[in-house]
């Protein structure tokens, strides 16, 4: 059975170890888990522990409750706040932790179990995989409410699906179906609701036993290459891939191969 290290507590995020797996859970089920200042900050707080911690290997994302992962942002919240004061507070904030979500060294799952809307949907788009259950709903409504997706959901979702969709989405504002998500390549797998955290966590414990080295050398290839042009990413990857054979994983690796056992990653 797999041990637990479990802190428990009142506040918008919580953060519990699961051996190698840091499991994030928004935590206002009473407001459908929507954003506001503190659990930015709380998040922020949580990312950062589990990218300290060197046992933790893989983070994954989901919302407390059976009805939302997170449904956006607290509009009461958000219809007291004016331009330069947005972008000094909440904007700023947002999009900083958002950015360091999607750059985290370690490899990062969304477990969608409900209502993704607004900033949740944009927290989506900054998570390496994403399994959604199939009575969740994905969309980025703000043009209903006179704005638009502010935290980074404008310039990220045109680059993860067709740019006519992406459009589709964000001038219409209706949210899609799980189904839906997954045809326009937003989510890796739907599954059953009852199925969704025993499916994330499998998929997080595989990933836990790669090299954490490769991974997070594999990640940065990945983002960072996909900001360059291709003959320039190509020299990129030619030489992470050097850094790569130069550590004690990868030859465990190959010679676990040979020798027809597991191998055994450490992160050197």
């Amino acid at each position: 059975m797999m041990e637990r290290n479990i802190k428990m507590t009142e506040k918008s995020i919580l953060y519990e170890r699961r051996d190698a797996i840091a499991l994030i859970t928004f935590n206002r089920p009473e407001k459908l888990n929507a954003l506001d200042l503190q659990m930015l900050d709380e998040l922020e707080d949580a990312v950062l522990q589990a990218n300290k911690d060197e046992d933790v290997r893989v983070l994954v994302f989901t919302g407390a409750g059976d009805h939302a992962f997170i449904a956006g942002g607290d509009i009461a919240d958000l219809t007291s706040r004016r331009g330069l004061q947005h972008y000094l507070e909440f904007a700023e904030r947002i999009h900083g932790v958002f950015k360091l979500i999607e750059s985290v060294d370690k490899p990062t799952i969304g477990a969608v179990n409900g209502w993704t809307l607004g900033g949740g949907t944009e927290l989506l788009l900054c998570l390496d995989i994403r399994f959604i259950a199939d009575t969740a709903k994905v969309g980025v409504p703000e043009i209903n409410l006179g704005l638009f997706p502010g935290a980074g959901g404008s310039q990220r979702l045109i680059r993860q699906i067709p740019l006519c969709r992406a459009k589709e989405m964000m001038f219409v504002g209706k949210p899609i179906s799980a189904e839906e998500a997954h045809d326009l390549g937003l989510v890796n797998r739907v599954l059953k609701h009852d199925d969704l955290m025993k499916e994330t966590l499998a998929l997080a414990e595989s990933i836990a036993r790669k090299s954490p080295l490769t991974l997070k050398l594999l990640k940065r290839a990945i983002s960072d290459g996909g900001e360059m042009p291709q003959s320039a990413s190509l020299r990129y990857e030619q030489a992470v891939i050097g850094l790569v054979l130069d550590s004690k994983d990868a030859h465990e690796g190959c010679e676990a191969f040979l020798e027809k056992r597991e191998a055994h990653f450490e992160g050197r």
